[in-house]
């Protein structure tokens, strides 16, 4: 199986006007391993839906027809596997190793072969703990690789993977990749939609690139491809090979300390940590998947409670709530002082469209409805959002939701920004407009704290970082989660650090 034909595939979301993938004729033999490439929004995310057979009638209009293998797509469900770009939504069992074996037991595979198969995939992709850990307890990442291994575990003639390593430390990355390159066999057809190009590219033996509005603007081999198009491609924001990032964003001295972290922590999720946060600088959190960046993150935006240690805000950023912790904040004040950005976007979207979306912070904090309006139009501009104002946030490609969490945290204008993950999912040119966004918010003296995997954004814009670390992982059977430890050395001052 694997084989795939497509002829004149369009789909329209309901309540959309325009298509999000439109006039697709495109025929993939099998054991080929394709890159889809366009920018952000291009139709790629959907199309990998489609392939899968996950479109329903009812959520969409369609023309045109998708067959696997001469049948059409859903009903040729049982040979393909499909990793999303949030693993969060094929996580389906409160343990790891059930949740590998999950689909194993629905495919009818004897008992005495499943549990050899789901450590096999789970070794594969380099899940650092026994098959009992609890999924609630995995980190963005540590779901990626478990989704991952859940697909593998099913051995698929077809296997579509969205942005497979885009929650990944860069050593899990690669660690990813090289299990792809083992898993995929030469009966296997691989059609993969991932923005950083370069790292792909040795995983895949052909380029598709879809036109925004609608078809095919070329498909061949990956040298051709970036020889006839390269330039019009890297234009358009994606992210072609060979093509430089522009030199660091110059910045002032940092300004007074907004927010102070003593002995943070949160076990066993985060090991005690001890930080500054300055307005007018941005502190970059790195750190391996697994040590505690995002449960740090949820700390310093008032969104969890400290289980150990004190966060104390300043003067000025506390106002009225001096002497109070950001989790003891009343609901509008913390929104208007700290805006935060979740690793997954969908967390925060409470709305039925983009704009009212956007507007919910504002109305929220007592803004005037003129300026509220005012503010919405600006964001929806400024992130490339205004065409999709009307849209449920729900419908959003990756990087469109990522731009809309974004702007929703940016809406009331917070002295203190903490961003997970701000630039998951981007093309070359929002990622560069997401940058000079953030560049200015700092040359206005606000504080920001992103946690990235995202070394050019590190090098593009941050004044020092914070490395959280982590030890081996337990024994297997342990079941225990990893300790966290910061290097202080890294949050002391001086230019990043490159991982």
């Amino acid at each position: 199986m694997g084989g795939v034909r497509l002829r004149g595939f369009g789909w329209r979301h309901a309540g959309r006007r325009a298509w999000a993938v439109r006039g697709v004729d495109l025929r993939v033999e099998r054991g080929e391993r394709v890159l889809l490439l366009g920018p952000s929004g291009a139709g790629k995310s959907t199309l990998l839906a489609a392939l899968a057979g996950l479109l329903p009638e009812d959520s969409g209009e369609h023309e045109g027809t998708i067959e696997i293998d001469g049948r059409p797509a859903g009903e040729a469900r049982d040979g393909v596997g499909i990793v999303f770009q949030d693993p969060q939504t094929q996580l389906v069992m409160a343990r790891s190793g059930d949740d590998v074996a999950f689909g194993l037991e629905n495919r009818g595979v004897p008992a005495g072969l499943i549990w050899p198969r789901v450590d096999q995939a789970l070794h594969r992709v380099g899940f650092p703990y026994h098959r009992d850990r609890p999924t609630a307890a995995l980190s963005g990442g540590e779901q990626q690789r478990l989704a991952l291994a859940g697909v593998l575990a099913l051995r698929p003639g077809l296997l579509l993977l969205d942005e497979p390593t885009a929650n990944l430390d860069p050593a899990g990355a690669a660690l990813i990749r090289a299990a792809l390159t083992r898993a995929v066999g030469d009966e296997t057809t691989l059609i993969l939609v991932e923005h950083r190009v370069a790292d792909a590219l040795p995983l895949v033996d052909r380029v598709v690139v879809l036109e925004p509005g609608g078809g095919v603007r070329a498909d061949g081999a990956p040298e051709a491809i970036f020889a006839a198009h390269g330039d019009a491609l890297a234009a358009e924001g994606v992210w072609v090979p060979g093509r430089e990032i522009p030199p660091r964003r110059a910045t002032g001295p940092a300004g007074e300390v907004l927010l102070t972290a003593d002995r943070l922590g949160l076990p066993p999720r985060l090991a005690p940590t001890d930080l500054t946060v300055r307005a007018g600088e941005t502190l970059a959190v790195l750190g391996r998947n697994g040590a505690g960046k995002s449960t740090l993150a949820l700390l310093l935006g008032g969104l969890l409670k400290p289980g150990s240690g004190r966060l104390t805000a300043s003067r000025d950023l506390a106002g009225k709530d001096t002497g109070t912790p950001p989790h003891r904040w009343r609901a509008p004040a913390l929104a208007g002082r700290i805006g935060s950005v979740f690793q997954d976007p969908e967390h925060q979207f409470v709305t039925d469209t983009v704009r009212d979306e956007l507007a919910l912070g504002p109305r929220r904090a007592g803004a005037i409805e003129a300026a509220v309006g005012d503010r919405v139009e600006e964001l929806l501009h400024r992130l490339r959002l205004a065409r999709l104002a009307a849209a449920n946030p729900y419908t959003l490609s990756g990087g469109e939701a990522r731009r809309l969490s974004v702007a929703t945290a940016l809406a009331t204008a917070p002295r203190l920004l903490i961003c997970d993950e701000p630039t998951f999912g981007q093309d070359r040119r929002t990622w560069w407009e997401l940058v000079d966004l953030f560049a200015e918010l700092r040359e206005a003296g606000h504080g920001l704290v992103t946690v990235t995997h995202d070394t050019e954004f590190v090098t593009a814009l941050a004044d020092r970082t914070l490395i959280l670390g982590h030890p081996p992982a337990p024994t297997r059977g342990s079941g225990s989660a990893p300790a966290a430890t910061a290097d202080p050395a890294a949050s002391t001052g001086g230019a990043p650090e490159q991982r």
